[in-house]
């Protein structure tokens, strides 16, 4: 107890790279946070705009680009201050907010995409009772309901890994405070901790991701039923672009937590982590704007309008 109360700060040790390497990463970062800023407020902007997106599934969309800027916007920055100034400290009680957002805004992220998946579900297999399942009311218990998973999930991750002592120098094996590499530095038996985010992690990846599946294995079995090719593509592309985004996410949230032993290597955590933290927040934006047709048209009209 006397080692965790003396400790004041963590060093983070980023990634241990010659300078002219430096120079890129900071440059990379710097340029997904801009396109990753501006894709998400636009995509805010164009659905808050346009009525005809005035829609559940957009609903959903908005609070997720608004997710989108907030958890890059907790990483990101001083990731990329550490790169420019070589600073990589960070507070103990810096360390154990960016901690707390972070995992708040990847819990709640998840579920959004559940809920996602369950918007389209409901669309395609009961669309007579598409605007009556998914009412404003709905709409707004999900995404709440999604928040408080969220505070939960970050809350006991948090509260359980700043329950431990650390001893000096707290050198942290990551860009940022993520829950694993801290654990790392503690001097205190981390056993019960990491079962409890095996357990936790690992449950809310299962949970969301058979919510996702389910729903998409029904959608299937829908759209087979169609009769006509056209009516079956056009379908489908309701779901391509949320199909993308859950493919990516998913796939690396199990990556990093959903299995036992899975980052064996630090540097390998470090590249999974960039990926999510970083490159996730900045693709969906495109994937939805540019793959999604209402929203590109949603887009000229805007744009339209400002030119007139």
């Amino acid at each position: 107890m006397e080692n965790k109360t003396e400790m004041t700060e963590f060093i983070l040790l980023g990634f241990e790279v010659k300078p002219q390497m430096q120079i890129v990463l900071l440059s990379l970062f710097s340029l997904m946070y801009i396109i990753s800023l501006v894709g998400n407020i636009g995509m805010i902007v164009v659905i808050t705009a346009d009525s005809h997106l005035h829609t559940p599934m957009y609903f959903f969309l908005k609070n997720l680009s608004f997710a989108d800027i907030c958890y890059s916007s907790v990483i990101t920055p001083k990731a990329i201050l550490g790169l420019a100034m070589g600073n990589k400290i960070i507070s103990y009680n810096g360390c154990a907010v960016q901690m707390f957002f972070y995992s708040l805004l990847g819990t709640t992220e998840a579920f959004f995409l559940a809920g996602m998946a369950y918007d389209r579900f409901i669309a395609i297999c009961n669309p007579l009772l598409y605007h009556a399942t998914m009412s404003k009311k709905t709409c707004l218990f999900l995404v709440s309901l999604s928040y408080c998973f969220g505070f939960l999930n970050s809350g006991t991750q948090t509260g359980l890994t700043f329950s431990l002592s650390y001893c000096k120098p707290g050198e942290v094996n990551q860009f940022f405070c993520d829950v694993p590499a801290v654990m790392k530095a503690s001097c205190s038996d981390t056993f019960i901790n990491e079962i409890v985010l095996l357990v936790i992690c690992g449950s809310i990846v299962l949970i969301t991701s058979i919510i996702v599946l389910l729903s998409y294995s029904f959608i299937v079995a829908a759209v087979l039923h169609i009769p006509s090719l056209e009516g079956k593509c056009k379908a489908f592309s309701t779901c391509t672009s949320h199909v993308m985004a859950v493919s990516l996410f998913f796939g690396t949230a199990f990556f990093m937590y959903g299995q036992p032993g899975a980052m064996s290597s630090p540097n390998q955590g470090k590249v999974v982590s960039v990926f999510y933290t970083i490159v996730i927040p900045m693709l969906n934006p495109l994937i939805y704007g540019l793959r999604n047709k209402e929203v590109k048209d949603a887009l000229g009209r805007q744009l339209k309008c400002l030119a007139s």
